[in-house]
């Protein structure tokens, strides 16, 4: 009988591989607690809502804050590519590091066929990683996940509200975000 482990990688040797070009943007992965995992393919209604989410966030935030669609993020055991990431505005545009959880304000994944993933696998990940605030925009349901308050353990408060109602971000409290605004319109 042969035994068998899975090979857990660290952020370094993932960057590794990439500049070496084992792995390429082509690949379509991120790393996830250590481990190398593709990524789900876009519909275009996931395509869609990413967009218009980002553009409306974008929108209020212009000046305040970074958004990055589809971006890498740098955490202890992982980089993965969140929908929506809205950041702390770096002069250097991030052209030297990815974004890690000091810098990260919200954290956004549209979701059609991933919700499980999103919140069985990504929440707890980025609770560990500290990051204040994580949404899930459940395309299908036109319900929104609204995680706060990370611990060890996972999300500390998580609310699922509908698609009328209306949200102020943690680092923006003066900003109401309407996600009649970030879903597509029926």
């Amino acid at each position: 009988m042969t035994a068998t482990r899975e090979k857990i990688w660290t952020v370094e040797e993932y960057h590794r591989m990439i500049e070496a070009g084992i792995l390429t943007e082509g690949d379509k992965i991120e790393l996830l607690d250590g481990r190398i995992v593709e990524m789900s393919a876009q519909t275009p209604s996931h395509a869609a809502t990413t967009q218009r989410s980002s553009d409306y966030i974008k929108q209020l935030l212009a000046g305040q804050a970074h958004v990055r669609m589809q971006l890498p993020i740098t955490l202890a055991t992982s980089e993965p590519e969140p929908d929506i990431a809205v950041v702390c505005i770096d002069p250097g545009a991030y052209s030297d590091h990815h974004p890690n959880p000091s810098e990260i304000l919200l954290l956004i994944e549209v979701s059609y066929a991933t919700l499980q993933i999103d919140r069985r696998e990504k929440a707890p990940i980025y609770s560990r990683a500290n990051i204040p605030e994580y949404w899930i925009l459940d395309v299908a349901a036109r319900e929104a996940y609204i995680y706060r308050n990370p611990a060890p353990g996972g999300y500390q408060s998580e609310i699922v509200v509908a698609d009328n109602a209306a949200i102020r971000m943690l680092a923006f409290p003066e900003i109401e975000i309407s996600f009649s605004e970030l879903f597509l319109p029926v």
